[in-house]
């Protein structure tokens, strides 16, 4: 009984750390393509790199 209670337990808080730190991996690379784009022959805004990024990254998921 108590092994079902801690396997629940952690299964939980596994559960819970995913769902926090989704989005991180998605950020940190929407923030590396915005720093790339710089250096592109078209600079563009950080708005308009941000929204290019993130179209590409949710694309390609």
């Amino acid at each position: 009984m108590k092994k079902n209670i801690l396997l629940i337990f952690f299964f939980i808080i596994g559960i819970i750390i995913i769902f926090n730190f989704r989005g991180h991996n998605q950020n940190k690379a929407i923030e590396a393509c915005i720093a790339g784009s710089k250096k592109l022959d078209q600079p563009m805004t950080v708005e308009e790199a941000r929204v290019f990024c993130k179209e590409k990254i949710q694309k390609n998921r």
